[in-house]
């Protein structure tokens, strides 16, 4: 078969509209059910809401864990949840397996914070080295794979149908693809199908 990708020149949420526009191309074609979508303070989580309103669609917003920045506290503040909740989107939160167990291993696990919290083993993590390969593709790669395994293990999609992530580069939406789920103890199992939107050059953020 023959598609289009989109290249975006550099990453960032200046490619959020681009990257929507054509992941609906995309649902359209392959009769797509399920959205999983990164956002940390949901804003891209509400971008995609509005875009996608009334679609029918399965719309699945995974953000950072509580405690992530501050103990016992979630990034996305209330108003912001409510309106998700009133588009039908599914907000969730949840360790971030190829992102947090790593970071107990090496000096610059805790975001925000010069000096490390607990003792440092300053040495790799099976996850570091596959979510590494995956920003080889771009940032949003590495989370577009992350946010389908949680949404999996959080049993909001199945794993037996194609579905659509979309991640990007610290804000916004950059990246798209087709995934064919799996969940964490499974995640070699996971496949990539299609890449349906990235930015040519990548900025690397651990």
């Amino acid at each position: 078969m023959d598609k289009i990708v989109k290249y975006f020149k550099n990453p960032g949420p200046r490619n959020t509209e681009e990257t929507l526009m054509a992941v609906s191309k995309r649902i359209d074609e392959l009769n797509i059910k399920h959205i999983v979508v990164a956002t940390r303070v949901g804003k891209t989580a509400l971008r995609v809401g509005e875009f996608f309103k009334d679609s029918g669609l399965n719309i699945v917003a995974i953000s950072h864990q509580y405690g992530y920045l501050r103990p016992g506290r979630w990034l996305i503040d209330d108003g912001i949840q409510k309106k998700l909740q009133e588009l039908g989107v599914r907000l969730c939160t949840g360790t971030m397996p190829l992102t947090t167990p790593g970071r107990l291993y090496r000096s610059d696990w805790k975001p925000g914070s010069k000096k490390p919290k607990y003792h440092i083993y300053n040495t790799a993590f099976p996850f570091d080295i596959i979510a590494d390969t995956l920003r080889m593709f771009s940032q949003g790669m590495k989370v577009c794979v992350e946010i389908v395994v949680m949404a999996a293990d959080m049993g909001l999609i199945p794993v037996e149908e194609e579905v659509i992530s979309i991640g990007g580069t610290r804000t916004g939406a950059d990246t798209a693809v087709v995934i064919q789920p799996a969940h964490i103890h499974e995640i070699y199992d996971l496949r990539i199908l299609e890449i349906i939107a990235k930015p040519r050059l990548t900025h690397i953020s651990r």
